[in-house]
């Protein structure tokens, strides 16, 4: 009797998980010989993934993980058209620019109903950033040439509690960053301490409409008046530029009267995620300026691609027009009403989770009522256990629910934070309380591990402290312990 054997593009087909192409190691570092059958690579991929987080109980990120079957399915159709093919796409093009005159009119840019407002869809709010930096940068250049002083020693005036992106562009693009630092019970920049800091180089004063820390707009309209007296004073014209990252697309629908947009006549423009309270998936942000004037022409590109002029302002040439899409869909689809509607359940989720946190006895709640649907919090008492003991013990309940410290001048300040989003539901929030209370319980009947930490706990040198700490110095040792500890945890460093 003869045996025969199965071919190997054949061997998939019998059984998925006895197949050779899941009894060898995943290729790592250099690309396979061989090709493997489309099953098989797809089987290979999705169970790696099965190890991520889950994206709906991730209360880490402000970024939507939701979003309609209807857009989903307009997005599939998309996901293939390059959006910087302006002339073999103009409808696409047409949807971008819709988005822009919607979203300036929503910010209360001084153009007519029927005017085209001066603005760009970005790959998130970091490259609006970047292009709103530039022109702040590039407008003050030509300024001081005209004038014959020097224009080579720019800055920006934001507070401690900015975005990466900011510090990104800094260093990118050669801006000194001048921060004002936080304190306690304080953690947005002081409107008063940044006017202080503005000098003839800078280029701009940036403020933060809902900062990633705790969620609260900072004072735009204090700033606005402060700076413009500062400028009568001096003779500068330095500007405002808001970044609303995450509170662009919640201060219009809950808290129409506040000044803090294009209303102000320093704001010269402003950028807003479309993945974040935009409803979008990863991907889309957008930056408005008030005026022609304030996007100096020699920053757009006239370019001759694929037979027509294009206009263009970015730092990426090829990128998806999925996104740009899904967010017209979000505006057809929504409108104002709609998107009123899910900011104010998100703030009514954010209530309950509040008042559940809150309920336990072993919190402070350090943000604010007003701002973005997130609620930050710190353990009234660390001396047993921390706020990242808590973020670990959650996790395997599935909850991402990120702990840090917070910036200078307040870095001895660790907090616990949950972003609300859309998806996030009154039972989630319910059920998310049960199981801080849960893990509260377990802490207290074990241990404490700071009695370990404490004993070897130091600047870093490992060497063990035998003078007597104040008890913030010591809180301070405790969350540094903790932070290189989760650091190096996410680099993989045992």
């Amino acid at each position: 009797m003869l045996t025969a054997t199965i071919p190997d593009t054949e061997a998939h087909v019998h059984s998925t998980f006895a197949s050779r192409y899941v009894r060898t190691p995943v290729p790592r570092f250099k690309m396979p010989d061989k090709s493997m059958p489309k099953d098989a690579a797809y089987q290979v991929i999705h169970d790696e993934l099965m190890l991520d987080g889950n994206p709906r109980l991730n209360l880490a990120s402000f970024v939507t993980t939701w979003m309609e079957p209807e857009c989903d399915k307009l997005m599939m159709a998309s996901i293939n058209k390059n959006y910087v093919d302006m002339d073999e796409y103009p409808v696409t093009t047409e949807l971008q620019n819709r988005c822009v005159n919607m979203i300036s009119h929503l910010f209360h840019a001084p153009v007519g109903d029927e005017e085209t407002a001066v603005g760009v869809g970005t790959v998130g709010s970091s490259e609006a950033i970047m292009l709103a930096g530039l022109a702040f940068k590039r407008k003050w250049q030509h300024k001081r040439k005209l004038e014959g002083k020097p224009y080579d020693n720019p800055n920006i005036v934001t507070g401690a509690n900015v975005q990466v992106c900011w510090e990104k562009f800094a260093r990118y693009f050669e801006v000194q960053l001048k921060e004002v630092k936080l304190q306690e019970g304080y953690y947005i920049m002081d409107p008063e301490k940044a006017v202080e800091l503005v000098d003839e180089n800078t280029i701009c004063v940036a403020a933060i409409l809902g900062s990633t820390l705790t969620g609260e707009f900072e004072d735009v309209k204090l700033l606005n008046d402060l700076l413009m007296k500062k400028n009568e004073q001096t003779g500068w014209d330095t500007p405002i530029h808001v970044d609303a990252a995450s509170g662009g697309f919640i201060a219009p629908f809950l808290y129409p009267d506040l000044e803090w947009d294009f209303r102000l006549p320093l704001v010269k423009s402003i950028n807003v995620s479309g993945h974040k309270y935009g409803l979008v998936y990863a991907g889309v942000g957008w930056v408005v300026w008030r005026d022609k004037e304030d996007l100096p022409d020699d920053l757009v590109f006239h370019i001759n691609y694929l037979g027509s002029d294009q206009p263009t302002f970015t730092l990426n040439f090829s990128k998806g027009s999925s996104q740009i899409i899904a967010q017209y869909y979000q505006f057809l689809r929504l409108g104002f009403e709609g998107y009123k509607n899910i900011i104010e359940n998100c703030m009514e989720n954010t209530r309950v989770l509040k008042e559940g946190i809150e309920k336990t006895g072993r919190f402070d709640i350090v943000s604010k009522d007003v701002g973005v649907p997130l609620v930050a919090f710190t353990l009234k008492d660390s001396s047993k256990h921390t706020v990242f003991e808590i973020s670990e013990s959650l996790r395997r309940f599935g909850w991402i629910l990120p702990a840090y410290t917070m910036p200078a001048d307040a870095q001895h300040i660790a907090v616990l934070r949950a972003v609300i989003r859309e998806d996030f539901s009154h039972g989630l929030a319910k059920r998310l309380v049960s199981h801080i209370e849960q893990v509260l319980k377990e802490m207290d009947s074990l241990p404490s591990r700071l009695s370990t930490i404490r004993a070897v706990a130091d600047d870093g040198s490992g060497a063990k402290q035998h003078h007597k700490k104040s008890e913030r110095e010591t809180q301070e040792e405790i969350f540094r312990y903790w932070k290189r500890l989760v650091d190096r945890k996410r680099l993989g460093v045992c």
